[in-house]
């Protein structure tokens, strides 16, 4: 999801690569949730996320929506699934159990395990930004930042982040020509079915490559 805002309004104006340390380390957070509460649909899950996910807990994209953890929103002309906000006073994640902490810790979006770090998307790659006033924790301790992202730090899951940022700006720029039109809402559902209700093999990333690259050549040429 793009953001209308300067770097300096919200950053602390630094870029971040996975050997940096950043001045992230909340802790273990000692029971605040306030990031999992009252985000609205901004916690946009992408195709690794829901994989993961959904082999995590043994449950499939149409339960999990079913069930009200998740919702379909519109993200830059693009329908994706996110993670609703909808539980109580504070209208919090789904995923929170009783005592305020995530229920989904070990599968948890990588939205949420970047934060309060973001994504700065440039030139087909990206690096990392450390979002500031976003947390309330005043003493955060120095962390690597691939330490502190918990995800693979490896070049398949940095590749799979560029393809998927690129092939969603690709879609966008054909969506947004006529939002309403047929074509348009057909080419979304297809994404959705091609990525998120479709199962993936064994090795994720080679999965997604090769429907990275059929969905390319089968759909998106075909509608432009």
């Amino acid at each position: 999801m793009k953001r209308k805002q300067s770097l300096e309004e919200f950053t602390d104006g630094r870029i971040y690569d996975y050997n940096d340390m950043v001045k992230a380390n909340t802790s273990d957070c000692k029971g605040c949730h306030l990031c999992c509460t009252g985000m609205g649909n901004s916690l946009i899950l992408d195709p690794f996320d829901v994989n993961r996910i959904r082999l995590g807990l043994n449950i499939t994209l149409e339960s999990l929506i079913s069930t009200g953890k998740v919702e379909l929103t519109v993200a830059d002309g693009c329908i994706l699934p996110c993670i609703k906000m909808a539980y109580g006073e504070e209208e919090a994640c789904g995923f929170l159990n009783n005592e305020g902490r995530c229920s989904i810790h070990k599968y948890r979006p990588s939205i949420c395990r970047l934060f309060p770090l973001g994504r700065l998307h440039e030139n087909g790659d990206f690096k990392f930004i450390l979002q500031t006033g976003e947390c309330p924790k005043t003493d955060k301790a120095k962390i690597k930042v691939s330490k502190w992202i918990d995800s693979p730090a490896d070049r398949k899951y940095h590749d799979f982040i560029c393809k998927w940022h690129k092939l969603l700006i690709d879609v966008e720029s054909e969506v947004v020509k006529d939002p309403e039109c047929e074509r348009s809402k057909m080419l979304n559902m297809v994404l959705l079915q091609y990525f998120y209700l479709n199962t993936y093999g064994e090795d994720f990333f080679s999965s997604f490559n090769d429907k990275e690259e059929h969905f390319r050549k089968a759909v998106l040429n075909h509608y432009t």
